[in-house]
């Protein structure tokens, strides 16, 4: 059977809902790179929600933290996924919104008791402390934001069997060499 860009794209989708649905699933931890100060910058969050027919993602974050920031003054952003089941690596390139207050209330609802702690606490996220331990835990609503990636361009490279890679978006879908 020949490859088809469609299936390729379905593929990369759903890896990435079943990082919603499935705690042990590669694409639970996705890796977002933002655009600091000092160059690229990245890091691991868990993925929340996927919406594939709007081409978001979206991931929980402090808002107090570096990663707000950096995407207050620049929100092009990637997420980055690999597969090693599927011999998959998933790109996706976009603009990121910071939903807070009444836009993030449902997800908040969401969130887990024992989670809300990692949204608060003094002092925030990165800033330097005395000795480990020295940060007082807080669950604050008011600090908790979605990050809303909405996807411009999706790459899918494939490993498995014969090697194929393809961009969607921007109105150019075409297979790459891998």
């Amino acid at each position: 059977m020949t490859p088809t860009l469609r299936a390729l794209r379905d593929l990369a989708w759903s890896r990435l809902e079943a990082g919603v649905r499935d705690r042990d699933a590669p694409a639970r931890t996705l890796t977002l790179a933002t655009i600091g100060a000092e160059g690229a910058e990245a890091r691991s969050l868990v993925l929340r929600a996927v919406d594939r027919d709007a081409g978001t993602l979206d991931l929980h974050a402090d808002a107090a933290s570096a990663k707000v920031a950096e995407i207050g003054a620049d929100p092009r952003a990637s997420v980055h996924l690999w597969d090693p089941g599927a011999s998959l690596q998933v790109r996706l390139r976009g603009v990121v919104a910071v939903l807070t207050g009444p836009e993030a209330d449902a997800a908040w609802d969401r969130v887990p008791e024992a989670a809300r702690a990692n949204y608060g606490g003094a002092p925030a996220p990165g800033r330097p402390i005395e000795q480990p331990g020295a940060h007082q835990p807080g669950a604050e609503r008011g600090r908790f934001a979605v990050l809303r990636l909405r996807a411009r361009e999706l790459e899918v490279l494939c490993l498995a069997g014969p090697h194929l890679r393809a961009v969607f978006g921007r109105g150019r879908d075409r297979w790459l060499a891998p």
